[in-house]
């Protein structure tokens, strides 16, 4: 039998053309969907914008920021009133007007945004990352081609300088002659016995309101009162950060009292002040004294105030002279005080300077209330660590130009580069360095009330 051939003519005859111009229920469908999906969507679309702005956002905003989430306009706006993908900066100066980081140095400006990077919902938008810095300090470019500041800093793992103040040839500027190993061994002659001193009785958070172990009893000088301030507003957060000033009424006077005793007579010790004011105590001491003795003339001098030796304030003669009148007497009285005080008892303490008057000059005691100029730092987030933890040469300094900061591996140990992402402590640049100088922040004037800020959450 013959086989039957088919041409693809043949074939093609088979096929209907027009199939898709006849009903089909899949086909239908399909025709429906494609108008309601979009329907639906421009529905929703618009639901969705008549009861807020956020289906414009990309994600949650930080935590500072929350309260704005409603509210896309207020950032996302061109000055036409245009909405605007892009945050301008005139849009963040509205409440933050800071200046810009050393603008008459840098080569380049950055905006805002570059580096504050929103709708990431991060709780702290100044949590910046390595990279907004790096992007200059890397290489660091300025106007007049050379910077005072390390021109390399890629990262804090390796690529960082030691902190200034440790490099070689640093000293601590302080003038009072402290002596750090005298004051932490046991046994140590105290206000009322032997005791043993811990950090803490000298250097404390600015926060704290607790009394100090080695103070005068209600000697310490109460700051003037402020109108409307309160006790809260001394325990600011930043108030957390730094220790308290070293004053001689809070942290010395109950042990060094004794070394502005000058005559056995008196129990008053003479004022810890400048010398012409010490001067001034004296003369009214004697005078007050002279004039209830009447026999204050014919009393001999005790042996315990006549200081042997060079003196740098006044010239004694030995034997002293008997003196005769009331005058004669006081400045003598004066005198005697004036060297056990200032050849002995204030320069146990404090460097003295010849001057060409009769009273020496005190050198200025310059102690640093923070050594960091160009970082942030808090105590308060490291108290889970002992003071000799961070700062170990401590107990055995001897020396006031003894720099005892810890160094930059001793930060190293906890602090690791991209810290959050492993079991360490944060190493990035903002944890430690700001961008702005925001004690020369502008003020700023709100615009808007509350229902306008929230006028999304009213509906």
């Amino acid at each position: 039998m013959a086989r039957r051939i088919r041409t693809t003519k043949n074939l093609a005859k088979r096929m209907d053309l027009q199939y898709f111009k006849k009903p089909h229920p899949l086909r239908r469908w399909r025709h429906w969907l494609s108008i309601l999906v979009p329907l639906v969507a421009i529905g929703w679309f618009a639901l969705q914008r008549a009861n807020s702005q956020k289906i414009y956002s990309s994600g949650p905003l930080s935590a500072a920021h929350a309260v704005l989430g409603k509210q896309c306009n207020i950032c996302h706006v061109t000055k036409l009133g245009f909405f605007r993908a892009a945050v301008s900066d005139d849009a963040c100066a509205k409440c933050h007007d800071a200046p810009a980081h050393h603008p008459d140095k840098v080569t380049h400006k950055v905006s805002c945004a570059s580096c504050h990077v929103e709708h990431r919902a991060s709780p702290r938008l100044a949590s910046t990352d390595d990279s907004s810095c790096t992007q200059c300090h890397a290489n660091l470019l300025t106007r007049s081609g050379s910077s005072q500041f390390e021109r390399v800093v890629k990262d804090f793992d390796k690529q960082h300088p030691e902190f200034a103040a440790l490099r070689p040839g640093g000293t601590d500027p302080g003038q009072i002659k402290l002596n750090h190993y005298a004051h932490l061994r046991p046994n140590l002659a105290g206000p009322s016995g032997p005791v043993q001193m811990d950090c803490q009785d000298c250097h404390r958070l600015t926060a704290m309101n607790s009394s100090w172990p080695y103070s005068i009893p209600d000697s310490a000088p109460k700051p003037l009162p402020v109108a409307g301030r309160t006790d809260a507003d001394m325990r600011h957060p930043r108030s957390r950060d730094y220790m308290s000033p070293i004053l001689y009424v809070s942290q010395c006077a109950g042990c060094h009292v004794k070394d502005l005793q000058f005559d056995k007579r008196f129990d008053q010790a003479a004022p810890h002040d400048k010398p012409e004011a010490v001067q001034a105590f004296l003369v009214q001491k004697y005078s007050d004294y002279f004039a209830t003795h009447p026999r204050a003339l014919s009393e001999a001098v005790a042996p315990e105030r006549i200081l042997p030796g060079a003196t740098i304030s006044v010239n004694m003669n030995l034997p002293l002279p008997v003196p005769r009148t009331r005058q004669e007497w006081i400045d003598q009285q004066v005198m005697l005080a004036d060297r056990l005080l200032f050849d002995k008892g204030c320069k146990l303490c404090h460097v003295m300077i010849e001057g060409n008057g009769s009273l020496p000059t005190v050198t200025k005691s310059s102690i640093p209330s923070r050594w960091f100029l160009h970082a942030e730092f808090s105590h308060d987030s490291h108290r889970l660590l002992t003071c000799t933890a961070c700062h170990d040469r401590t107990p055995e300094s001897r020396q006031t130009a003894d720099i005892l900061l810890p160094s930059i591996a001793s930060c190293r140990s906890c602090h690791e580069d991209n810290g959050p992402q492993h079991d360490a402590a944060s190493g990035r640049c903002s944890e430690c360095h700001a961008y702005h100088d925001w004690i020369k922040e502008q003020p700023s004037k709100g615009n808007f009330t509350i229902p306008e800020l929230r006028a999304a959450a009213f509906r």
